[in-house]
């Protein structure tokens, strides 16, 4: 394992105007090309759910279609050898050179040849190797490896190619890119006609004859693979399907998601040997030409008996979910990646190479779900990396201030709530009104960009019962509190505001005082267990409440308290059942109060002079999928008008302990979040949730303070007379 300073790649990259600008543009650029490419659709979820079923199936019964696409092949004429991992596919791959007297290779598409470094291994035999697409060439040539599955070189600008291009050909190349694509057609013509073997990958292997499918916007994999005598074949188990009819689920889906074409400029399909002419012993002559085929294991045999992480066969590589990923476009494939890069990257990384190699940027995903929503496959990405980082966590175990905050602090309520109570007070030689503006030290970066929240005098635990002397004498409904840590130890005011919107829709409000925090931070750091003890405490606090419905004003906790705990009690007949009981009385503040104003009919939209605007909470509006709820909400709102910004529902950047962990990175997507809200004319910024109130107040404290953030139910709380 190559050992990696993540925080030095990621302020390296945020430096790199270049790359930084070209992921920008694109990422903004993709949605609307994906969306105009996908215009001619019916229903886009009915591909998706085709596909995925598809390739469900295709993992359920993958040895037999090994076999079946062995089988095909070797009738065809082809030669088919099995590899367990990258060594022994190197031997064999090193004896059909040997064999058959090769010198110098041609590549085409394959990242799986990335996976195992089969270029390097092959020059160090003393082979000649070639990458034929244009951007793996330029790569190659810079020492790069690719930092999109489909664009490898897209972080690169033409001056930088170039460059590559003047130090590979010792020759001065002009930033053209027509001259320079018409140059590498000029070097590669060379290679393909001296090429003694040719090396593909495949975007899909069909069992039912055993033909490759390639799907390019280039010529040179047709190339790759026709001209040379030999074609080789690297595959990975994964991209087996069942039938030919099953090659267009995939492509109705992989063009459109990875690029936004309708269709790629070549799909070519290769299904075994094919005549040649070519020149052997100083004559011209026809014969069959060789080609083999490796189908490459290197753990992925052993995923597909994975009853959970099997869902990665679903992928097809479009790598649509590196495009709408917020820290893909902000720092690059070559920082969130090993060899395949972003989330998906990080779940092949654990797989098929090593769990520590995972754990090394893995944490880079922030849990905003994104891909998610356009992932072809429908493979739960985030839950999948949360699964690996949990096994991780069960074998290597937890460093040891995670132990001592987890299990001995936040665990034991009173303590917990002891050393914040302490830490309101200890804050005071930093503290400038509601916020911590400037650190000393080692600490100094985590307020560059943003003011971080100062931890209340009085949390809302201690202000709960004066608030419910005002509980309404004859209450439609019984509904207990869930604060949160935030709502009671940052922003008390705002959980006042709940309860007075609650009481206003006719709700005795009640606080179990014994309730802690829901666990979130534990549960995405992978202590599981400890994670079971707080839900357990919530569970039994929460259940003494009895009440009507159980209220959330932070997403994160509803999610958490909703669908969270029955997952930690899978496997527990008794807990489980307690979670799902809980489960049905869990409600997200503004669903639960905005479904009583419209049945009240107090929703009515007004106009004033005040411009509002809305943030999306990103476990609000793609786990809990709300989010009409808070902007009728807020169109209804007496005294402000309400403005849709761009961007709404793309992460601020907070996403929990990454927002401290990665402050450089943090503030980079918060940045992002303050330009689409000046750039919206709105004076205040409304939010949902305590913790994207936190990270972008935070920054609007510091670049905006003109513009005002309020959490919906200080909105709402200010129209309610006491």
């Amino acid at each position: 394992m190559e050992k990696r300073n993540i925080k030095i790649e990621i302020e390296d990259k945020l430096h790199d105007e270049i790359l930084r600008s070209n992921l920008e543009r694109f990422s903004e650029q993709y949605p609307a090309a994906r969306a105009k490419a996908y215009a001619n659709v019916e229903s886009i979820e009915a591909l998706r759910d085709d596909l995925k079923e598809m390739k469900s199936y295709s993992v359920s019964h993958i040895e037999k279609l090994a076999d079946q696409f062995q089988e095909s092949l070797e009738k065809r004429g082809a030669k088919v050898f099995r590899a367990k991992d990258g060594e022994e596919l190197k031997r064999q791959l090193l004896e059909i050179c040997r064999e058959n007297d090769v010198h110098n290779i041609v590549k085409s598409k394959s990242m799986a040849t990335e996976e195992i470094r089969l270029n390097d291994y092959l020059e160090e035999q003393g082979l000649h190797v070639k990458e034929t697409d244009l951007g793996e060439w330029m790569l190659s040539v810079a020492g790069q490896h690719p930092s999109h599955m489909v664009m490898p070189a897209i972080h690169l600008n033409r001056n930088q190619c170039a460059k590559f291009f003047s130090d590979e050909l010792k020759e001065d190349i002009p930033s053209d890119i027509p001259f320079m694509v018409q140059t590498a057609r000029r070097v590669m013509r060379k290679e393909f006609l001296k090429a003694d073997m040719g090396i593909s990958g495949a975007n899909f292997g069909i069992a039912e004859n055993g033909a490759i499918g390639l799907v390019t916007n280039e010529g040179n994999a047709r190339i790759v693979t026709t001209m040379p005598p030999i074609h080789v074949i690297i595959i990975g188990y994964e991209k087996l399907i069942p039938k030919i009819s099953d090659a267009s689920k995939i492509m109705r889906l992989l063009p459109r998601n990875g690029t936004g074409q309708r269709m790629v400029s070549y799909l070519t399909l290769v299904d075994g040997p094919t005549p040649i002419i070519h020149e052997k012993n100083g004559k011209m002559v026809e014969e069959n030409k060789k080609v083999y085929a490796i189908l490459l294991d290197n753990g992925r045999l052993k995923a597909a008996h994975d009853p959970v992480m099997k869902e990665v066969y679903q992928c097809v590589r479009c790598a649509s979910c590196l495009n709408v990923c917020p820290i893909w476009s902000t720092v690059g494939g070559n920082v969130y990646g090993h060899i395949y890069s972003g989330g998906i990257g990080a779940i092949l990384t654990g797989l098929l190479n090593s769990m520590d190699d995972f754990a090394q940027f893995s944490d880079l995903c922030i849990g905003c779900r994104r891909c998610t929503t356009v992932c072809p496959g429908k493979i739960n990405i985030p839950d999948l990396i949360q699964e690996l980082r949990n096994r991780r966590v069960a074998e290597k175990g937890l460093s040891l201030p995670e132990k001592l905050i987890f299990q001995k602090i936040m665990t034991n309520r009173k303590i917990f709530h002891t050393l914040l109570r302490t830490a309101s007070i200890g804050q005071k030689p930093v503290k400038s009104g509601k916020f911590i503006r400037n650190l000393p030290l080692f600490f100094a970066k985590m307020t560059e960009g943003r003011s971080l929240p100062a931890i209340a005098d009085k949390p809302f635990r201690d202000r709960a019962n004066d608030l419910f002397k005002n509980n309404p004498s004859s209450a439609k409904m019984k509904v207990a509190f869930f604060s949160g840590c935030n709502l009671d130890f940052v922003f008390p005011q705002t959980g006042e505001s709940v309860v007075k919107v609650l009481q206003d829709i006719g709700a005795e409000v009640i606080y179990p005082q014994d309730q802690n925090c829901c666990g979130k931070p534990i549960i995405g750091a992978g202590d599981l267990e400890t994670a079971r003890k707080l839900a357990m405490q919530n569970i039994e606090a929460l259940e003494k409440a009895n009440a009507d419905y159980i209220v959330a004003a932070c997403p994160t906790c509803a999610e958490t308290l909703k669908q969270t705990y029955k997952e930690l009690f899978a496997h527990d007949r008794i807990w489980l059942e307690r979670a799902e009981n809980l489960s049905k009385k869990i409600r997200e503040f503004t669903s639960l109060v905005e479904m009583s104003y419209a049945k009240n009919k107090r929703l009515k939209t007004t106009h004033g002079a005040e411009k509002i605007t809305y943030h999306d909470s990103c476990h609000m509006r793609r786990s809990l999928d709300i989010y009409k709820e808070p902007r009728r909400l807020l169109e209804g709102a007496p005294g402000y008008d309400y403005v849709e910004m761009d961007g709404a529902d793309q992460c601020c950047g907070m996403a929990g302990s990454f927002g401290m962990k990665y402050a450089d990175l943090s503030v980079q997507l918060l940045n992002r979040k303050i330009h689409n809200i000046k750039e919206s004319g709105a004076q205040t910024i409304a939010v949902a949730c305590p913790a994207c109130m936190m990270q972008i107040g935070g920054g609007l404290d510091k670049n905006a303070p003109e513009i005002k953030i309020k959490h919906i139910a200080d909105i709402l709380a200010e129209n309610i007379s006491d």
